[in-house]
């Protein structure tokens, strides 16, 4: 949908993450890591069978004393050549996929991301941060380069964290945006508890037009698109060391979601009467989630018991009003949605070493929910929305899920290390409403990674997995987007998709000068999700056959310190993908429906020796594949490249204060459609629209400060 694509556009402009050049101080080097063979207190040597010499690179606190950080996250922004990945898990809790740990653990939530809580860990707990070969801590699902974050407890202690943006245009500025959050410890118990107000705030201004099947100007608009929200949250989280060597784990959230989206346009046809069309949406939310775990000895080995329980409520409300100005009647509709939806997951882990290696033994339970009602209005002559029959948009859809798998993790030879993990799962997808259905699903899962350290600072890792993916229950029912005149039919007959996964990552270390990163990856997808059509001359979101992708992702840190430029480095990171899918409606071959199938960024920081100041600046890029349904196809994209520049002080009366502006070089919103009279392939061309807009500058301040 051409309207959420803008949206989220202009989120992404004003909510993004300063970039990981944004904390320093000093004259010192740049962290350059130690490898070394993990000590007795490591999860590496905990976790793999004696005589196992898997090296780690492990960066010590003080490696980071130039970039004044105030947070985990600060830290692990600036190790050289790492890149964070937080997939999200859609599907129970699952094996972990995330590529950071903390104390050897997993931070599982499916409401926060990893971001949110790394930020939470104050940087005067961090011991050392080891980068290492996943597959070498004995951990289900892990491969490629793993940040291991080791802390320490330690008394009452604080941060906080407050955020402004603004434009010179368009968009109203966000004065209210940031966190607070306490923690502290004893000699059982560690806490933290954090206060938050994230917000968007986003706008594009510029021209529209609309030509006809030859491409000859029938309509001229003047677009703009605005967005506003607020995102406040309470969070907490409770670590207990238990009797003997029992340690527990408790986290809590609850948010509340705040949003107001509109997309006008004034239309000019060059025959006819002008008109103003007037498109709002609203969207008003909240949701909790409740999480813990317990992981305690037991015969041979250790068990973890983890438990969650999420919740969330949303109400969405779409209008749009064409009003003419010669007086006609207005025309428009109406769309609204209430859905409420849960998760209930309980899992077991049950750990030992046998047999010259470790092994896991995991079962899970995940019980998701959705209950949706959905009404279709339309705008009488008087003024007033009369409902209109919209049975398909209202129902309900479950899915019960068992999974089990038993991971074995050992040493082959020196440096060399095998994981290998087999199981399945049980499912049962229930649907209520029309054409609702029950079905039941039993699907192998599994994976093999073989990791080896080839030499000193060479690592190398290959991974196969079988893995069973998520759906969204709401394309199970009818969605309609007032904005494009759009609509999803529904479809009951959906199954989560199937692909096979193969990666082949290697690392280099390139010590003084940074580090490097290089992944090869390849998928080859069973049922993927594309629209498609569903008869009748209606289509939705349906399961293709095969499709396969495949992609190379580079990530570096270049430290220019060893040419003379002493505390400046650069950093990089790109990925590039070819898709192919058979196309449902023509059966020709295609790329993925609007595919981010080439992008990266550069950018340059500068720590000024001897003293607290540092600046910078950059740019990235993207490219999209166009977005393709049955009566339409089209891209809708920003940029295509962007450009930004930071100045930072560390030390503003102990605070750290970052001012950054984004889009020095005038990137755009631009979005491109054609639209068909019926399905694409046999139907002549209704119109063609274009939209050029200004995204203007954005400037956003950045203070962080420790109590």
């Amino acid at each position: 949908m051409r309207g959420l694509g803008t949206t989220t556009a202009v989120i992404a402009l004003m909510t993004v993450a300063m970039p990981v050049w944004a904390q320093d101080s000093g004259d010192k080097p740049p962290p350059v890591p130690t490898e070394e063979p993990e000590t007795e207190d490591s999860v590496v040597s905990a976790a793999v069978p004696a005589g196992d010499t898997a090296r780690a690179q492990v960066f010590q606190a003080a490696d980071f004393a130039r970039f004044a950080p105030r947070s985990a996250l600060d830290m692990l922004n600036q190790v050289p050549g790492f890149t964070i990945v937080s997939e999200q898990q859609g599907r129970g809790l699952g094996q972990t996929r995330d590529n950071v740990l903390v104390n050897g653990e997993r931070l599982a939530s499916k409401s926060e991301s990893l971001f949110d809580q790394l930020q939470r860990i104050p940087a005067n707990r961090v011991q050392r941060i080891e980068i290492v070969d996943g597959a070498t801590l004995g951990i289900p699902g892990l491969s490629g380069q793993v940040a291991n974050i080791f802390t320490q407890g330690g008394g009452l202690s604080g941060r906080f964290e407050y955020r402004a943006t603004a434009r010179p245009k368009y968009a109203e500025p966000g004065y209210a945006a940031g966190e607070v959050s306490l923690s502290g410890s004893t000699s059982r118990l560690e806490w933290n508890v954090a206060a938050t107000h994230n917000n968007g705030r986003g706008a594009a201004v510029g021209p529209g037009y609309i030509t006809d099947a030859d491409m000859n100007l029938i309509e001229n608009r003047d677009v703009r698109i605005k967005f506003v929200g607020e995102f406040p949250r309470l969070s907490g989280s409770l670590k207990w060391d238990g009797p003997g060597s029992s340690v527990a784990n408790f986290n809590a959230n609850y948010n509340r979601t705040y949003t107001d989206f509109s997309n006008d346009e004034q239309r000019h046809p060059l025959v006819g009467v002008d008109s103003f069309r007037d498109f709002d949406n609203s969207n008003r939310g909240w949701g909790y989630e409740l999480g813990g775990d317990f992981d305690f000895a037991l015969g041979p080995g250790r068990l973890k018991l983890i438990g969650l329980d999420r919740y969330s409520e949303n109400k969405l409300e779409q209008d749009s009003i064409l009003t003419f100005e010669d007086d006609s009647p207005p025309i428009g509709s109406r769309f609204a949605l209430q859905s409420q939806s849960g998760e209930i997951i309980g899992r077991a882990e049950y750990r030992w070493d046998m047999l010259g290696g470790s092994w896991q033994l995991d079962g899970e339970a995940a019980f998701n929910r959705l209950d949706q009602t959905a009404q279709l209005y339309d705008l009488n002559p008087a003024g007033d929305f009369i409902e209109l029959p919209f049975p398909g948009g209202s129902g309900g859809v479950t899915e019960d899920r068992y999974e089990s798998i038993l991971t074995h993790n050992r040493t082959l030879g020196k440096g060399l290390t095998l994981q290998i993990g087999a199981g399945g799962e049980y499912s049962k997808l229930a649907q209520t409403g029309p054409g609702g259905l029950v079905r039941t699903f039993l699907r192998p899962k599994g994976s093999a990674t073989l990791a080896w350290t080839a030499a000193d600072g060479l690592d190398l890792s290959l991974k196969l997995a079988r893995v069973v993916g998520q759906l969204s229950f709401g394309d199970f029912l009818a969605r309609v987007f007032l904005d494009q005149n759009n609509a999803n039919a529904g479809n009951a007959e959906l199954v989560p998709p199937q692909s096979w996964e193969l990666d082949f990552e290697v690392k280099k270390n390139l010590k003084a000068w940074g580090s490097a990163n290089v992944r090869v990856y390849g998928r080859w997808y069973e049922d993927l999700i594309e629209i498609i059509p569903v008869g009748n001359g209606f289509e939705s979101r349906g399961n293709i056959d095969k499709a396969r992708l495949y992609g190379i992702a580079a990530t570096a840190t270049f430290n220019l310190d060893p040419i003379g430029w002493k505390g400046a480095k650069i950093d990089f990171n790109t990925t590039y993908e070819a898709s192919q899918l058979e196309d449902p409606l023509t059966f020709e071959t295609r790329p993925f429906s609007g595919n981010n199938d080439f992008r990266g960024e550069i950018s340059l920081r500068y720590d000024v020796p001897a003293s607290d100041w540092a600046f910078g600046g950059g740019f990235n890029w993207t490219h999209v594949q166009p977005y393709i349904r049955l009566f339409e196809t089209g891209k809708d994209y920003e940029g295509p490249i962007y450009s930004f520049a930071f100045i930072e002080n560390k030390d503003v009366l102990g605070m750290t204060v970052n001012l950054q502006v984004f889009n020095l070089t005038d990137g755009r919103g631009l979005f491109h459609r054609t639209v068909w009279d019926g399905y694409r392939d046999r139907a002549v061309i209704l119109f063609t629209e274009h939209h050029d807009l200004s995204v203007q500058p954005i400037f956003r301040l950045q203070v962080k400060g420790s109590f």
